[in-house]
């Protein structure tokens, strides 16, 4: 019984190893190439991602690469709750958070309202929604995990995901000289950078710019943004349970995903 354990482990790390070593090294040289020349780690591992794409085409890699895609990218939207902590959140004060969850639900409204609009699916007003409204490729990708997985949704995500990336640094970039003209205080501006800029990192650089007080409030504003993630995609989730494309027909999909349960665990353990 432990050869046949042994021997299974075996055999579903190697079949998962070459497509894992080579989102690995796509991600090390996104990380190489965003510390030594700037820009955002994301955008680059996407460059290089599309770059390789071919890849995706060989069986051997093709398995590891979709696990890294599911898995291993629920981990990492379970362990965006470790970056949150309940004192953060209650320093935002009742307002200031009730008008960040606002525009965060108005956004996504927006977004589903326009894709009719447009006659587009729903899907993706809501991919587009999430992206803009929390916190842009993470939730993009967090909200992609529980929608049906098609075709459309997958090269939807990709376009989803490039376009709040190269929006959002331009907005680190602009946004702090456009509110130093205005004249806001430095707490106005805080509460700007973190309700409109997409990733952390890009909100403490533009609040920083504005000073420490600027880049506190931006902060914490920010990381409030990230914790309504786990409302919003449980209820999506919930609302696309039952989809025929959500899931495979033989597998019974849980009411709460357990990577929204390690997000929730981990806020209250921060």
């Amino acid at each position: 019984m432990k050869a046949l354990s042994l021997s299974y482990w075996h055999a579903l790390v190697a079949t998962r190893l070459p497509g894992v070593m080579t989102c690995a090294v796509i991600a090390l040289a996104a990380t190489f190439l965003s510390e030594h020349y700037g820009g955002p780690q994301l955008l680059y591992a996407l460059l290089i991602g599309l770059a390789f794409h071919f890849l995706v085409a060989n069986p051997q890699v093709k398995v590891g690469v979709d696990f890294c895609g599911r898995t291993l990218l629920r981990i990492g939207v379970a362990l965006l709750g470790a970056r949150i902590t309940l004192p953060q959140v209650g320093q935002l004060g009742a307002s200031s958070a009730a008008v960040v969850a606002a525009a965060v639900a108005l956004t996504i409204l927006l977004g589903t309202v326009l894709a009719k609009v447009l006659h587009r699916s729903r899907e993706e007003g809501l991919l587009t929604g999430c992206a803009v409204g929390i916190c842009g490729a993470s939730a993009a990708l967090a909200v992609s995990s529980v929608l049906p997985q098609t075709k459309e949704n997958e090269r939807f995500t990709l376009l989803v995901v490039v376009g709040v990336t190269v929006l959002s640094t331009l907005a680190m970039i602009i946004y702090p000289f456009v509110l130093s003209l205005i004249g806001l205080t430095a707490g106005q501006s805080g509460i700007f950078l973190g309700g409109t800029i997409h990733d952390v990192a890009q909100v403490v650089a533009a609040g920083m710019m504005l000073g420490p007080v600027t880049g506190d409030t931006a902060t914490v504003v920010k990381l409030f943004r990230v914790m309504l993630l786990m409302p919003v995609v449980l209820a999506i989730a919930t609302l696309y349970r039952n989809h025929p494309a959500a899931k495979p027909s033989d597998e019974a999909a849980p009411l709460i995903p357990g990577f929204l349960l390690a997000f929730i665990v981990l806020v209250l353990l921060s």
